[in-house]
């Protein structure tokens, strides 16, 4: 992913050289065109001679995003959130290269057991396949967000792009676009990899259902990352927190156990947690071939009521300002 990021704005800056050295060609000065002064003595010794072409970068003579309106602003927000992530190493590294290797070490060993899913008979290498992609959402649109929220708010950034013009919505809605885009790209390259390393395919109808829910899924695990950013005071604080969320769900949600393995009292505490419905829903998602048995219509109403009282929460309490200058 990094290479062909890399390849493709390697693309784009030569494209751009490309059009600024044809916009100068076009909008050229004419030859024997004097100055502004003809009395000068620079004046009656240039003349006569072509001036030089002043290169104008077209990228810089465009209009600002502002100016073209809230939807390009928009764009340039969202654009801005994803290089900000792509070019994190911490990022790139538990966002793309880990749910892989983990996919890649939990089939290799354990891939060849069977368990049951929605009271369907699966091997678990299909049931791991879910159960990574579930983890990468909450990593990318959770873990994420809440360390880099902490960072930026901390270190004064967050007060300073508050100071801009540009409306706090739209900067969050920057964001969250931002990281929808990351968990799909995620998804489809996990689900690339399994359909040709092992063989795991999912139905159109079981794709749908698994795009919508890792949608809702994203949206409202981003909002959970708004409102337990608020309760962090410092960056350093961010990483243990996050793990502590995280790490006893994994075990206890159907992500790296599946359910028929667990005491009713483990999947009772799961199923307090988001983070169950996410692997519930993409699990039902990958082992029915329509589109009304793929979707969990249960799960994506708890998920959407996670998201909607973590919003209410973040807009309640979100500051903007460093922990030190609210103290």
């Amino acid at each position: 992913m990094f290479i062909l990021f890399s390849y493709l704005l390697r693309k784009w800056r030569e494209r751009r050289a490309h059009a600024a050295v044809e916009y100068a060609e076009k909008h050229a000065e004419s030859p024997g065109q004097q100055t502004d002064n003809p009395e000068s003595p620079s004046s009656s010794a240039t003349a006569g001679r072509p001036s030089a072409p002043r290169v104008v970068d077209p990228v810089l003579a465009r209009p600002s995003a502002a100016a073209r309106g809230p939807v390009a602003l928009l764009a340039h927000q969202v654009r801005y959130d994803l290089l900000t992530s792509l070019r994190n190493p911490r990022a790139r590294f538990f966002t793309f290269f880990f749910p892989i290797v983990l996919l890649v070490v939990f089939t290799g060993v354990f891939g060849h057991g069977t368990t049951t899913v929605d009271g369907v008979r699966i091997s678990l290498s299909r049931f791991y396949v879910p159960g990574i992609l579930a983890m990468s959402i909450v990593v990318a649109s959770y873990a994420n967000l809440v360390i880099s929220l902490t960072s930026l708010r901390e270190t004064g950034v967050l007060k300073r792009r508050r100071a801009t013009p540009v409306s706090p919505g739209l900067l969050v809605a920057g964001q969250a676009l931002a990281t929808v885009a990351v968990a799909l790209v995620m998804g489809t390259l996990l689900l690339v990899i399994a359909k040709l390393l092992y063989g795991v395919g999912i139905s159109p109808g079981g794709l749908l259902a698994m795009a919508i829910t890792a949608v809702v899924g994203t949206v409202a695990f981003a909002c959970i990352g708004y409102a337990v950013s608020i309760l962090v005071g410092s960056p350093e604080a961010a990483q243990p927190i996050v793990q502590a969320t995280m790490l006893p769900l994994w075990f206890i949600s159907g992500v790296f156990i599946p359910d028929a393995s667990l005491s009713s009292t483990l999947r009772s505490i799961g199923s307090l947690f988001p983070v169950e419905h996410i692997a519930s829903g993409l699990h039902q998602a990958s082992v029915h071939s329509t589109f009304s048995g793929a979707i969990s219509g249960k799960d994506l109403l708890a998920l959407a009521a996670w998201g909607v009282a973590a919003a209410l929460f973040s807009a309640w309490r979100f500051n903007w300002l460093p922990s030190t200058a609210t103290a």
